[in-house]
């Protein structure tokens, strides 16, 4: 029982059967329909998500900036 070459043998098959499994077809294939499924749900990434944050958060800050201006002009036409 100690032959390596049986002990290979019996290790090309068991990785041949699992490579040839309808457990291995049944993950393509619902990483296949998943896939398609996200795809028409128009997701974002992380990243891309992170980077939106980013540029809202310094338009509300520059929107903040110019309204203060802007009540500034008027308070100072209104004097």
């Amino acid at each position: 029982m100690n032959n390596p070459k049986f002990l290979d043998d019996i290790s090309a098959r068991l990785n041949e059967a699992a490579a040839n499994s309808p457990l291995k077809d049944f993950e393509k294939n619902a990483r296949t329909l998943l896939g398609q499924g996200f795809a028409k749900l128009d997701l974002v990434t992380r990243e891309e998500f992170d980077v939106q944050s980013e540029l809202l958060a310094r338009t509300r800050q520059k929107l903040d900036e110019l309204e203060a201006r802007v009540a500034a002009f008027e308070a100072q036409q209104n004097s």
